[in-house]
């Protein structure tokens, strides 16, 4: 298989020696140390055998000697496949512009591949990369990987560690994500639990500080349920009730049946789009990361159009994609046009979005009973939402001292 290799890279040629004594012929190569191989007896005065492109001249000399005709019968290998484009030019030029090519693309980062990313976005890394100096189309040998990774560290705390490995015109960034630290609570910043919305007790769960409220009581939003302020009660044989009071950072949870109402309006009438049928299309390439666009002739002469996008990207066998693309967007023209809204479709939609609103405002909490009102009245389609749920009030404010005492300088 190797010496086949080698002899369609040099070429070889396929002669017949016809003679008294094609023998004597045979001999002189061998003393000359011409190669030949395959030798095929057609007569006792004829014969065939293969020489290499460079043995082929002197064989044809040592023919003469020999009172033999030599005459070629064939040619194979390489260098007589490139001869018969010796005067193709544009063949020349086409191979010395694709090895060029090759040669200075392969220089270049074609593709990024962002590896251990679960909550960070891969878009995010590659744009902060991008804006540090690795993109599609950076030169690879002139790029200082540990100094854009430690700037694209410090641009994204939500990452711990990156590495960047150059692999050809393949770029791999290794990322691994930063451990959220917990939330730490100042023991230091006293305060009060108080009511983010109004409602009656149904329990109350005080860590630190001093309930001042109890199951069945009403509260108004903004009132103290869990004061910062302990009142420190004397012994039993002191004749003092109260021996006097420090200050905490007071911790809890306080439920209540809340009452909540919320209203959303709708117009009965709304503009939608008519689309006239006028239509635009307008290309561009993308290659290395760089947009070329042509528009043709005039641009867009609608005043109101749609874009939709059509992308067609280079894509290897293996699901590789190389950066070069092809995009089409087409321009759809249209116009505005006033109809009326189906009362009960507009009346559901604001249903379920009142609905979401209140699940959001809740939270953990519960929703225990809703209602809805429905009015219309110019033109405009109101849902109010009341509902009674029951929810944890308590919020943590801290008292003034406190703030005052972290504004001082």
């Amino acid at each position: 298989m190797l010496l086949r290799l080698v002899n369609a890279l040099r070429g070889s040629v396929r002669l017949e020696v016809e003679g008294a004594f094609p023998e004597r012929f045979l001999n002189l190569c061998a003393q000359r140390g011409i190669l030949f191989w395959n030798v095929e007896w057609m007569e006792a005065t004829r014969l065939r055998l293969t020489v290499t492109r460079r043995g082929s001249r002197q064989a044809a000399a040592l023919g003469e000697r020999t009172l033999c005709t030599v005459t070629p019968a064939g040619r194979s290998g390489m260098p007589y496949f490139l001869a018969r484009f010796k005067k193709r030019y544009a063949f020349w030029v086409g191979m010395g512009l694709s090895m060029a090519a090759v040669c200075v693309l392969s220089s270049f980062v074609l593709t990024i591949e962002v590896k251990g990313n679960t909550t960070v976005p891969t878009a995010q890394i590659l744009t902060e990369l991008r804006r540090q100096g690795l993109g599609i189309g950076t030169f690879g040998p002139g790029l200082d990987e540990r100094a854009v990774g430690n700037k694209v560290l410090l641009q994204l705390p939500q990452l711990s560690w990156l590495s960047i490995n150059l692999y050809g015109t393949r770029a791999e960034v290794l990322v691994r994500e930063a451990v959220e630290a917990p939330e730490l609570v100042d023991a230091q910043e006293y305060g009060s639990v108080v009511a983010r919305a109004s409602g009656i007790v149904t329990r109350v769960e005080a860590l630190t500080g001093e309930a001042v409220v109890k199951v069945g009581d009403t509260v108004l939003e903004g009132e103290t349920l869990i004061s910062g302020t302990v009142h420190l009660e004397g012994p039993a044989y002191s004749d003092k009730p109260e021996i006097g009071q420090i200050q905490v950072r007071a911790s809890g949870r306080v439920y209540a049946r809340t009452w909540r109402t919320m209203a959303a309006q709708l117009p009965l009438e709304a503009q939608v789009k008519r689309y006239t049928g006028e239509e635009t299309n307008l290309w561009s390439v993308t290659a290395l990361g760089r947009r070329t666009d042509f528009f043709g002739k005039g641009g867009i002469s609608f005043d109101r159009y749609d874009k939709i996008s059509h992308t067609w990207t280079l894509t290897l066998p293996g699901g590789e994609e190389m950066p070069l693309a092809v995009q089409r967007e087409t321009c759809r023209a249209y116009e505005l046009e006033t109809l009326a809204v189906e009362p009960d479709a507009a009346e559901a939609m604001l249903k379920e979005r009142l609905l979401e609103a209140l699940e959001e405002a809740v939270g953990e909490g519960e929703i225990v009973s809703t209602e809805f009102a429905v009015e219309t009245e110019n033109g405009m389609l109101t849902v109010t939402l009341q509902a009674e749920c029951r929810e944890e009030i308590g919020t943590f404010v801290p008292d003034s001292t406190t703030q005052e005492n972290e504004a001082d300088p």
